[in-house]
């Protein structure tokens, strides 16, 4: 399929960097007998996708700001634009040699996210959107799941651990949650749990202490497969809480009511 100027450049930076990282991922069967850890070397994986990514959008679009991961902000001439960028989201995944990690690029104008690309190099899926014109997956069109009972539900859901989260907190939430759906699961990729919300693959999905290059591309794919996104309080302040809910109109709604009940308890 023919795609807009703007996905292109998106697209090819996302290529380019994939490229290292599937090279990298390979690498990290070697490290046993390297002087590096494999931690140090996934932190400099991280910073070459990122520093490669920034290159190619902003030689494509001079003058935007750039929000990383790995090196924060860059203010641009244009103020309107801001491309917010996750090099390797699901970097535990990626250290444990575990396929399931992503690039995640969004482009956000005027405040709002109109663009979104998130792409799995170890499986070649790239899920695409723009706003107002649909979310992919490949270039075949997605939608989320038509799923309206929780009882039928694949939830998937982030863990707080040791020095990341409300430990307390998670569990309530996670066993009110169980007690309602068909399954819950934990992948460890953001930005994957909601492309697979888009897909239709998951039915629903929340978490906390997340940032906003996790969550930018993302919201665009989720909204744009006709699915609903929020704060854990229903309203629309996913990047200043910093945490989110996802799925189709009737469990994303019966999500926020569980949560709600559980954070009361």
């Amino acid at each position: 399929m023919q795609h807009s100027a703007l996905l292109n450049v998106m697209i090819a930076a996302a290529r380019k960097a994939a490229r290292a990282i599937k090279r990298d991922f390979g690498e990290l069967e070697k490290l046993q007998v390297s002087l590096k850890s494999p931690a140090n070397f996934v932190t400099a994986a991280d910073r070459r996708a990122e520093e490669t990514i920034y290159t190619e959008l902003i030689k494509a679009r001079p003058g935007y700001g750039f929000l990383g991961e790995e090196t924060g902000r860059r203010d641009g001439s244009d103020k309107s634009h801001m491309w917010i960028v996750d090099p390797l989201d699901g970097t535990t995944n990626f250290l444990h040699g575990i396929p399931h990690f992503a690039i995640s690029m969004a482009l956000e104008r005027d405040g709002a996210v109109v663009a979104g690309l998130i792409y799995n190099p170890a499986t070649d899926e790239m899920f695409i959107a723009e706003k107002g014109k649909g979310a992919f997956l490949n270039d075949q069109r997605i939608r989320v799941a038509a799923r309206t009972r929780l009882a039928e539900a694949i939830v998937a859901c982030g863990i707080a651990h040791h020095g990341h989260g409300d430990v307390s907190l998670s569990r309530k939430e996670i066993g009110a949650v169980q007690e309602h759906v068909a399954g819950v699961r934990r992948f460890g990729a953001a930005a994957l749990d909601l492309a697979w919300i888009a897909a239709g693959r998951l039915d629903g999905y929340w978490e906390r202490t997340l940032k906003p290059w996790d969550l930018a591309a993302g919201l665009v794919l989720v909204r744009e497969a006709g699915g609903f996104v929020t704060d854990c309080e229903g309203q629309d302040e996913i990047f200043s809480k910093g945490h989110v809910v996802a799925g189709n109109e009737a469990i994303h709604k019966g999500l926020l009511s569980l949560l709600k009940a559980a954070g009361k308890g």
